[in-house]
């Protein structure tokens, strides 16, 4: 029996006038994987990342996240958490009231969203901040509290984007335990970082978007493996050959990405 597929789309693109984001991109990710999404600045991830999480319309092609069709956002946002590059949070409110606000907006019962806003705040070390206001957190606070309220109702499929971005070793190892546990749990985690190594070790398939294309995909081991050399290579290594002469920023790719992803409702609803 063919595994069950968490996200599945078929030709998804995006312009922007005369830009071209994202370009005829395939993607089949089984339920329960880790699929390590890679590529250089402004080569078209985060722009794809919100396509399948609904925040952006496609200009051409179909995708299905979680069975249900992104054209539906109604159908997709219950299941989906999203962490986008910068964690959408109210400066005004405490930690915990960000996740009380979250767990409101997701209906979940109140008691077992205590427990669980108590059990996630002790795992990511902010149970002693949990009261004090947000404009006050370090940019790693804030990673970890966006972190939290992206899981925080356990969705079937998580988007991460450079989730250890402004972490420390110890935080860092906390989120990629994070991701083994929740894959282990069967959720489906959708990963873009540029950090080679989480990669590496967390990874069921690689994808390496460039140009908006998808140039190469396969389980990490497979792809360190080069036919042509018949040596074991590095995950960068694989990453610098298929992006060879793409430099690290699209002029207008980038900015593309870059804008989409400060947008400030980035996410309120799919987190």
């Amino acid at each position: 029996m063919t595994p069950p597929l968490a996200i599945d789309a078929d030709g998804l693109s995006k312009r922007y006038g005369d830009t071209v984001a994202v370009d005829s991109v395939d993607l089949a990710v089984e339920a329960g994987s880790v699929y390590g999404f890679l590529g250089p600045n402004g080569a078209g991830k985060t722009t794809t990342m919100r396509m399948l999480t609904t925040l952006t319309t496609p200009t051409d092609g179909t995708a299905r996240v979680a069975g249900a069709p992104v054209s539906d956002r109604s159908a997709v946002v219950d299941d989906i958490g999203y962490l986008p590059d910068e964690p959408p949070l109210f400066d005004e409110l405490t930690g915990r009231e960000q996740l009380e606000y979250v767990a409101a907006l997701r209906d979940l019962p109140e008691p077992a969203a205590v427990e669980r806003i108590d059990a996630l705040l002790g795992r990511f070390g902010l149970a002693d901040d949990a009261d004090r206001r947000i404009d006050g957190y370090s940019k790693g606070m804030k990673q970890k509290v966006g972190i939290v309220q992206a899981i925080l109702h356990d969705p079937a499929v998580l988007f991460l984007d450079e989730p250890t971005s402004g972490l420390d070793p110890r935080a860092a190892r906390t989120v990629r335990d994070t991701v083994a546990d929740l894959a282990a749990g069967e959720t489906t985690v959708f990963l873009s970082t540029h950090i080679l190594p989480v990669v590496d070790e967390l990874a069921d398939t690689v994808g390496v978007l460039s140009e908006g294309r998808l140039v190469t995909e396969g389980a990490p081991e497979a792809l360190k493996r080069r036919a042509e050399s018949g040596e074991e290579r590095t995950l960068e290594d694989v990453f610098l050959d298929v992006t060879d002469g793409v430099g690290t920023d699209r002029a207008a790719g980038a900015t593309t990405d870059d804008a989409e992803s400060t947008d400030p409702t980035d996410g309120r609803p799919a987190e």
